[in-house]
């Protein structure tokens, strides 16, 4: 019998109290054919993969690259399935199960219909307001924002992104940016159940394409900006450009709020099928001139290393002037945005006003531009970013709240989109004063090979900068902290929130936000209290101590 491998990663989250549904109702509803007695069998949850499967579900056989998901179907009964769902290819494969078999089309383009019918999580099943987010780089930001804004006014929320779900105060680590469909509409259903009135989900090009929101209608969906990644899933940047409307249409969203700082932004807007409102930020726009002319627009006030200080107006004069509390232009425009989002997702203007004008935006976002090290010594920031585009904005703000120098710390990620590995190392080079390349996820690719494609960028771009190479990272930390001091920055991008490594399919433990506390604590800097969660009580190393620096041979 096939097996599949247990799997590491987080739990699915499902309502305590799932509805109870009809078999006989599911494959009259969906089914083209069915194979066995379906009389009398009742249902509560459904599922793509055994790992995640509970008794009471029907389990979805979908064919993958290698094998069909319907070898799995006599573990899956084994399991306490109650049927399976699958197309012609798997119901023979399906029958040695035993159990009743239902047939689609393509159970994968029906997933999200049959988890939201199966979870009352359709288009009029009394569902919190979603607001969902999408764009290369600002989605977690945003999401982030979303969340803290809406805790100002008093509502109780939920999200889903790359670093967290969280359901009304319950913090869960992320397993995808954007949940395959059966988790999505069983983590709605326990969000109702819990009594959300918000939710922000990030939604990825990859979540569209492979229809991870199917069944489910934003009441706003957001475009932060397209820029240069994912070309290991989409053949060029139309093809990845055009994964991302859909989102914008009737069927998935009732509204849209678009950044329009770039040309994409404007496609968007003129493509959209919904009704759209425009937000710009004209110091950040590549034409200030057309941003100015936004709905709404996002004017820098202030940069400090505290936040970043703002005014949004909009067209009729109406004003808010708040704080991010992260650095960065980018920062305040993914922030105006989530402004405009909740006004557009049915908040009143005078309830925002009221908890933003003239206060501090109340948000954390892990690992988004996140400040490290303490009060003194030089300033240590950690950041998601992974691409270009993202590195040139972050090394901005970081420039212009460092008195002194910047170092950059950086790898790039194995077995994804390598076209943009130059791009990379031109963009770090040119915005620090001292490059420092390591290692990030090589997955199963050669770490020297990524690291030399990455100097080589920058090198073609500054010959003569100080580039230095250390692996493994725990050592690179160490080293670009030797190189600082009181008034500098390091900005270490890749890792941000991440707590593993990805090396030869192994999630080693790893967190870059704790190996740069422990780095600066060991030059003699002081450190305070993390947001975060460490391995093992602070001050405490053990021998077998996973984050512990392992230097390569000599």
């Amino acid at each position: 019998m096939p097996t599949d491998a247990p799997s590491n990663l987080p739990p699915v989250l499902r309502p305590d109290a799932p509805p109870t549904h009809s078999l006989a109702d599911l494959a009259a509803r969906f089914a083209t054919a069915t194979r066995g007695e379906l009389s009398g069998v009742t249902l509560t949850g459904i599922t793509l993969a055994t790992a995640d499967l509970r008794p009471g579900d029907v389990f979805v056989a979908v064919k993958g690259l290698n094998r069909h998901g319907a070898e799995f179907a006599p573990l899956a009964a084994a399991k306490g399935a109650i049927a399976i769902v699958t197309d012609s290819t798997g119901a023979d494969l399906a029958a040695a199960s035993g159990l009743p078999v239902l047939l689609v089309d393509d159970p994968r383009a029906a997933l999200g219909d049959l988890s939201a019918w199966v979870y009352n999580t359709g288009r009029d099943d009394h569902l919190p307001i979603l607001f969902g987010t999408t764009g290369t780089n600002g989605k977690t930001s945003v999401s982030h924002l979303l969340e803290g804004i809406l805790e100002q006014l008093g509502a109780t929320t939920g999200l889903s992104s790359t670093a967290e779900r969280h359901i009304a105060g319950q913090v869960v680590v992320s397993r995808l940016t954007t949940p395959e469909a059966y988790e999505m509409h069983a983590l709605l259903a326990l969000m109702r159940e819990r009594g959300v009135e918000a939710v922000a989900v990030e939604v990825s090009a990859q979540a569209l394409s492979r229809r991870r929101v199917d069944g489910i209608v934003f009441d706003v969906a957001g475009f932060t900006n397209l820029t240069h990644d994912h070309l290991d899933d989409y053949a060029d940047m139309r093809e990845y450009f055009e994964a991302k409307l859909p989102l914008f249409r009737p069927d998935r969203a009732r509204h849209a709020v678009v950044c329009v700082d770039s040309a994409p932004g404007w496609e968007v807007v003129s493509r959209s099928a919904v009704p759209t409102v425009t937000v710009g930020t004209p110091a950040l726009a590549s034409d200030p001139d057309a941003a100015a002319g936004a709905d709404w627009v996002v004017d820098i006030l202030d940069e400090r290393q505290a936040g970043t200080e703002f005014r949004l107006t909009a067209r009729d004069g109406r004003t808010i002037t708040t704080l991010v509390p992260v650095i960065g232009r980018h920062m305040a425009a993914n922030a105006g945005l989530a402004i405009v989002m909740i006004l557009e997702g049915g908040y009143t203007w005078e309830r925002i006003a009221g908890a933003l004008d003239g206060q501090r935006i109340e948000a954390y976002l892990p690992g988004r531009t996140e400040l490290v090290s303490g009060e003194s010594g030089p300033a240590v920031y950690v950041d998601f970013g992974h691409s270009p585009d993202a590195f040139e904005k972050t090394l901005s703000a970081v420039r212009r709240v460092t008195p002194g120098k910047v170092v950059m710390l950086f790898g790039a990620d194995g077995d994804r989109d390598a076209t943009k590995r130059h791009d990379m190392g031109r963009t770090a080079v040119e915005g620090s004063d001292i490059l420092v390349v390591t290692d990030h996820h090589p997955r199963f690719e050669d770490p020297d090979s990524i690291r030399a494609t990455l100097i080589e960028g920058a090198r073609r771009a500054q010959p003569d900068a100080e580039i230095l190479e250390f692996s493994p990272p725990e050592r690179a930390i160490i080293e670009a902290v030797a190189l600082v001091g009181d008034g500098d920055a390091i900005l270490w991008a890749g890792p941000g929130h991440q707590d593993y490594r990805d090396i030869r399919g192994v999630r080693t433990p790893y967190s870059a936000r704790e190996l740069s506390r422990r780095a600066l604590r060991e030059a003699g800097w002081p450190v305070p209290e993390p947001h975060w969660p460490v391995p093992y009580p602070q001050h405490e190393t053990p021998a077998s101590d996973p984050l512990r620096p392992v230097y390569p041979p000599a």
